[in-house]
C-alpha cells in the first residue's frame, strides 16, 4: 500500500470521545481548578453542628493581611504564574470590602512545577516583605504575570521602592527557598495540590471561585465564631479553636467505579486504506501506532520505532493512527494538519515538524511548519478545513476505542498491544515473538501478503473473567534499605518509589501521618523503582543513596522529592552542598557503580513481589498499589497490628 495514498479513502465512523492517557492524572490534578463548579470541598453545615469537614491549617510565619482580631481566617495557597491565582484576586478584593475586620487574609506560596517562574518570583514576594513591602510587591508581581524572569522581578522590586542589595542577599541566603518549602509540604499534607486552594477558618474551598461561593462558606464560618466568642472565646483565640481538631491529611476521596482495563490481548486490529505507512512494503509484522502530537510520552517513543524499522528492515512495517486526548488542546489540529500533508504526500515530514515542536502547536505556527516542509499553502488551507480530514480522525479515534487505545502511545504489534512510552528492548522483544510466529505460518503456507491477516486470526475469542483470586502478601526483607523506625517493629512499611514521581510524592504526607500515628509500631523502609521514562530517577536514586553513606539518606530524600523538576547532576551536587555532606565524596560516590547496582537489585526484588508502577506500598507484605489515601493504609496498618 503507497505512503501516499489518498486519506480520502477513510470512513467517517462515530464521534470524537474523551480519552485518558499515560501517565496524565497528575496534569489533570494540579492544572488548577478554575474550571470547577463553585463549591466548597466540604458539605455545608450549620454552624457548630459539627458536620463540616475543617482542617488544621497553621498560620505561622506567613504574611497576613488584616486584623489579627478577624474572626474569619482565609489562608490561600498560591502560585504567582497560575492564572488563576491571578483571575481570583479581584474576588478577594471584594471580600476584603465587604467585610472589612472581619476577615483576614494569609498567604502561603505553593508554587506549581510546570510554572517554572513561580518559585523565584515567590522569593522576591518574600524578599519585599523583610522590607514591609510583602503586599505591594504581591500585587506588582500578579499585575505582570507573563513577565517573571529575574529582569522582571528586579524591575517590580525598583517600582515598590525596594533596597536592591536587601533583595539579593534575602534570594541568595536561600531563606526565601526553606519558607516556600515548608508552605509546600504543609499544602501537601493537606491535600492542597492545585493553585489557588483557600482554607476559610479551615474549611476548603478550591480554585477561582465567584464571590458568592466564597460568602456562602464565609457566612456560615463567621457564625461559627461568633458563637465561639459568645461563650467567652477571646477573639484572637477564635481561629486557633475552631482549627484545634482539623484534619491534618488530606480527605479520603470518593470511591470511584472500577474501569474495565484495556485489553492487554492480541487484537483484531484492520488496516484502514490510506493509513499513513512507513518500512517494508510487505512486511511480517505490522505495527499500528495510536499517537497524539502533543503527547510527550508519544514524543518518547519515537527514537524506538525509529530504531525498529531500521533494524528489522523489510520485516517491519509503523502504520499512524490519530488519537488527540480531550486535554491536548492543539492536538486536534496537529493530526489534522498532518494529514492534510499526508494528501500530498508529505505526511512523515509534517509528522517529524510537529514532534520536534510539541510546545508551539498554534494554528498559526502550524501553517509555518506546512510552509517549511514546501507544501502548497493554497490545497494545504482547504484540505485543513475540508470534511475528509475531520472524518479520517474521527475514523481513527472510533478504531482507537474499539480496540482499546485509551492513552497515547498504544501500539499494536502484529495486534498485540504495548502500551506507553516502553523503551526499545520491551518493544523489540514484542517484534521478535511477533516475527516468529509469522514465520512459522509462512512456512506453513502463508503469504506476505496474507501474513497479518493469519497472525490476527491467533487472537483468543473473548472470555468471561473468573473473579480475581486474593492477592496473598509477599515477604520482603528489609535488608540493607534505608529506614525510620524500629527494624524490630511490628508493621513494616516497605515503599517502592521513584524521586520524579509526582505520584510517588503525593504519598509521602500519608507515610508520615502513619510514622506520627503509629510511632515505634510502625518502621518505614524506601527502596528505589525508577521508571524507565524518568530520565533523571536513577540518578537521583544514587544521588540518595550517596548522601545514606553519610547517614543523611532521608533530609536528601525530602529535598529530592521538593524539587522533582531539577534532578540533574549540578542540582543533586547543589543539595548536597545545602545538607552539609562532604561534596568531594558524594561526587565520588554518584559514579559508584556498586550504588547503581543497589538500584537495579531494588528495582529486580520490586518486580519480582509484583511492583508494575509507583509509589507500590508494601504493609506487612500487602500491596498497596498507587497515592492511596492516608486511611487505605492505616486500614491495612491495624489489621496487621491486630494479627501481630
Amino acid at each position: 500500500m503507497s505512503n501516499t495514498a489518498t486519506i480520502f479513502g477513510y470512513l467517517a465512523v462515530g464521534a470524537i470521545g474523551a480519552a485518558v492517557g499515560y501517565g496524565i492524572r497528575d496534569a489533570q490534578d494540579s492544572k488548577g481548578a478554575g474550571g470547577r463548579p463553585a463549591v466548597a470541598q466540604a458539605p455545608a453545615a450549620k454552624a457548630g453542628d459539627g458536620e463540616v469537614e475543617v482542617y488544621k491549617v497553621p498560620v505561622g510565619e506567613s504574611h497576613q493581611k488584616g486584623s489579627k482580631n478577624a474572626l474569619v481566617t482565609i489562608v490561600e495557597f498560591s502560585d504567582f504564574q497560575c492564572p488563576f491565582c491571578n483571575r481570583v484576586n479581584p474576588t478577594l478584593t471584594q471580600i476584603q470590602k465587604t467585610y472589612g475586620d472581619e476577615v483576614r487574609f494569609v498567604f502561603k506560596h505553593n508554587p506549581l512545577p510546570f510554572h517554572k517562574d513561580a518559585p523565584l518570583a515567590s522569593e522576591y514576594v518574600l524578599a519585599a516583605g523583610q522590607q514591609g513591602k510583602f503586599w505591594e510587591m504581591h500585587d506588582e508581581v500578579f499585575a505582570n504575570q507573563k513577565k517573571l524572569k529575574k529582569d522582571d522581578l528586579d524591575g517590580y522590586a525598583k517600582n515598590v521602592g525596594l533596597d536592591p542589595a536587601k533583595v539579593q542577599s534575602f534570594i541568595e541566603s536561600g531563606a526565601g527557598k526553606k519558607a516556600i518549602a515548608q508552605d509546600q509540604k504543609l499544602a501537601r499534607q493537606i491535600g492542597a495540590g492545585g493553585t489557588p486552594a483557600f482554607f476559610i477558618n479551615g474549611v476548603k474551598l478550591s480554585g477561582a471561585q465567584p464571590f458568592n461561593a466564597f460568602k456562602k462558606v464565609i457566612d456560615e464560618r463567621l457564625a461559627a465564631a461568633k458563637a465561639l466568642v459568645k461563650k467567652g472565646t477571646a477573639k484572637d483565640k477564635v481561629y486557633a479553636a475552631l482549627i484545634a481538631k482539623g484534619r491534618t491529611s488530606p480527605a479520603p476521596r470518593p470511591e470511584q467505579p472500577q474501569r474495565q482495563a484495556p485489553p492487554d490481548t492480541r487484537q483484531k486490529v484492520a488496516l484502514v486504506d490510506g493509513t499513513p505507512a512507513k518500512g517494508a512494503k510487505k512486511p511480517l509484522v505490522t505495527i499500528v501506532e495510536f499517537s497524539d502530537f502533543q503527547c510527550p510520552y508519544c514524543s518518547r517513543v519515537n527514537p524506538s520505532i525509529k530504531q525498529a524499522l531500521e533494524e528489522y528492515g523489510d520485516d517491519v512495517q509503523v502504520r499512524f493512527r490519530n488519537q488527540p486526548l480531550s486535554f491536548h488542546k492543539q492536538a486536534l489540529p496537529a493530526a489534522k494538519a498532518a494529514l492534510a500533508a499526508h494528501a500530498q504526500g508529505k505526511f512523515w515530514e509534517m509528522h517529524d515538524e510537529l514532534f520536534a515542536n510539541q510546545r508551539a502547536l498554534s494554528d498559526d505556527q502550524i501553517k509555518g511548519y506546512a510552509k517549511k516542509i514546501g507544501l502548497d499553502m493554497a490545497r494545504f488551507t482547504k484540505d485543513l478545513a475540508g470534511p475528509a480530514v475531520a472524518k479520517a480522525v474521527e475514523k481513527d479515534q472510533a478504531d482507537a476505542r474499539k480496540y482499546g487505545a485509551r492513552g497515547t502511545p498504544t501500539l499494536f504489534v502484529n495486534g498485540t498491544p504495548v502500551r506507553g512510552a516502553q523503551p526499545y528492548p520491551r518493544i523489540k522483544a514484542v517484534i521478535d515473538e511477533e516475527l516468529a510466529l509469522a514465520k512459522k505460518l509462512i512456512k506453513g503456507g502463508a503469504t506476505r501478503a496474507n501474513v497479518y491477516e493469519k497472525v490476527l486470526a491467533q487472537a483468543p475469542k473473548p472470555q468471561a473473567k473468573a473473579p480475581a483470586a486474593p492477592v496473598k502478601p509477599v515477604n520482603i526483607e528489609l535488608g540493607k534499605a534505608p529506614v525510620q523506625g524500629d527494624p524490630k517493629a511490628p508493621v513494616k512499611v516497605v515503599m517502592y518509589s521513584d524521586f520524579q514521581c509526582p505520584f510517588c510524592s503525593r504519598v509521602n504526607p500519608s507515610i508520615e501521618k502513619i510514622q506520627e500515628e503509629y510511632g515505634d509500631k510502625v518502621v518505614v523502609a524506601f527502596k528505589h523503582f525508577p521508571l524507565a521514562f524518568h530520565k533523571d530517577a536513577k540518578p537521583a536514586a544514587i544521588a540518595s543513596l550517596a548522601a545514606h553513606r553519610q547517614n543523611k539518606f532521608w533530609p536528601m530524600h525530602e529535598k529530592l522529592f521538593e524539587n522533582q523538576k531539577a534532578l540533574k547532576r549540578d542540582d543533586l551536587v547543589g543539595y548536597a552542598e545545602e545538607l552539609g555532606l562532604n561534596v568531594a565524596k558524594f561526587e565520588k560516590d554518584l559514579d559508584d557503580p556498586a550504588l547503581a547496582s543497589w538500584v537495579d537489585e531494588d528495582m529486580a526484588e520490586g518486580s519480582k513481589v509484583g511492583v508494575r508502577g509507583t509509589p507500590a506500598t508494601f504493609i506487612n507484605g500487602q500491596l498497596v498499589s498507587g497515592a492511596q489515601p492516608y486511611e487505605k493504609f492505616k486500614s491495612l496498618i491495624d489489621d496487621a497490628l491486630d494479627k501481630s
